[in-house]
């Protein structure tokens, strides 16, 4: 078992909001208990950490709690120098990441529940989506990220959500006319952040 005196991280694997929380922490070479959770089945040290009962939740000791996935981005990559300059970033980017957690995440999560949400088509929902991808692809168009010639916070907290959009129809975005924004999102997927924060872990148990 984990020695219980490293931060405790709740997580659930395939959140997206987790995931770049796991990437910032990896970033930075910050060790942690990783503790995957049932969203189903949320465990009460987690309830009792944190009453918003959603993934991430970090717990880095005793009477400090962070409950927000950006907040923990933040966190981690501010721990050492190397990772620090992730957080330097455009006022374009900052921009970026709050679309990403607010209109694009709205209109996401319809186009991926179509079926939830019978007022319009699915087509209708990856059209609203597509507004903020096209921003994306613009953003890239002269660089190998964001706005930039080098990865920043805002690559990492965009492409879990990138990532979940391409899953809902891959055929369609195989073609859609974004190249460069598949170019990037695949180049995060191949990363080795990325699979080293992907790695399964069976669900923890106060038990364990």
């Amino acid at each position: 078992m984990i020695s219980s005196e490293l931060p405790i991280l709740y997580s659930f694997r395939r959140c997206p909001y987790a995931m770049r929380a796991r990437m910032a922490i990896q970033l930075a070479g910050i060790k942690v208990e990783l503790r995957e959770v049932l969203l189903k089945a949320k465990p009460e040290a987690m309830l009792a950490a944190s009453a918003k009962g959603t993934v991430p939740v970090l717990v880095v000791c005793e009477g400090q709690v962070i409950d927000e996935s950006l907040d923990i981005m933040h966190w981690a990559l501010a721990q050492n120098a190397s990772s620090q300059q992730l957080l330097q970033i455009s006022q374009q980017n900052q921009v970026l990441m709050q679309v990403n957690d607010s209109t694009f995440k709205t209109w996401l999560d319809k186009y991926k529940y179509a079926d939830r949400f019978p007022e319009h088509s699915m087509a209708y929902y990856r059209e609203q989506c597509e507004q903020f991808l096209r921003a994306l692809e613009q953003a890239l168009l002269a660089f190998p990220y964001l706005n930039s010639t080098h990865p920043s916070i805002a690559d990492y907290a965009i492409f879990p959500f990138i990532r979940q959009f391409a899953g809902v129809e891959p055929n369609w975005f195989t073609t859609a006319p974004y190249p460069r924004l598949r170019d990037w999102l695949q180049a995060h997927i191949q990363s080795t952040v990325f699979h080293d924060i992907m790695e399964k872990h069976p669900v923890w148990s106060h038990l364990t």
